[in-house]
């Protein structure tokens, strides 16, 4: 109840997308808040209104680049997707744009709210391509050998198997997919989790060794870090 109090709130507020609608509430169908995992005792993490409100910052766009971190997964147009822990669908919209009507992307999260918030955000948005995923654990319901380029922003503080989560993950991946990781930095200062919940990038490095993948690159922002995985 609290969560959809918060969504109708982001309604009333008109905050809006990159074609310019406004979130609106949910119908049937996660960023930085809750993502791809549950906790230790089998439910999921959900995320916390002051989280959702950052989902939707108005300068988000600036200190995210989104943009940029796709041209760093080599997305395209007709690229097969996902965004796992994909909140309130700000990165699901992009991604959809950017890999155009004959591309798939598939918006995963824990919360069915989320999801019910997403595909209402996607029809007001006229895209047709984007697919709901209910994870579950570290299961992310994903297909196959099927992706060309999987999106994990802020998802890592939400996670209890960090290896397992990277395993399952390259599973879904073409021989030449990519994975990208994008934390906030260690530390404190900017929006982002409590400095206890941050990592830094040689333990998402390490996590990466242990589940078999290798970094392909990394990029420098000014709150956060991205690292592209790949097999």
């Amino acid at each position: 109840m609290l969560l959809a109090a918060i969504i109708a709130l982001l309604v009333a507020l008109e905050i809006r997308s990159p074609g310019g609608e406004p979130f609106d509430e949910p119908r049937a169908g996660n960023d930085p808040g809750v993502r791809g995992d549950a906790g230790g005792d089998g439910q999921p993490k959900l995320t916390k209104p002051a989280d959702l409100l950052l989902l939707e910052a108005p300068d988000r766009d600036s200190w995210q680049k989104p943009e940029q971190i796709m041209d760093e997964l080599r997305i395209a147009e007709r690229s097969r997707v996902a965004d796992i822990g994909a909140g309130s669908g700000w990165f699901t919209v992009r991604l959809a744009q950017r890999v155009g009507p004959y591309g798939i992307v598939y918006a995963q999260d824990v919360q069915r709210e989320m999801l019910n918030a997403i595909m209402r955000r996607v029809s007001r948005e006229r895209l047709g391509n984007v697919r709901e995923v209910l994870g579950q654990d570290n299961a992310t319901k994903l297909p196959l050998r099927a992706l060309d380029a999987i999106l994990v922003v802020d998802v890592y503080p939400e996670l209890d198997e960090r290896v397992t989560f990277l395993r399952n993950l390259t599973e879904s991946l073409k021989p030449h997919g990519r994975i990208g990781v994008v934390n906030y930095k260690p530390g404190v200062g900017g929006p982002g989790p409590a400095p206890e919940r941050r990592f830094a990038p040689s333990v998402v490095e390490q996590d990466a060794r242990d589940a078999n993948l290798r970094v392909l690159s990394t990029m420098d922002l000014r709150y956060q870090y991205v690292i592209v995985l790949g097999k």
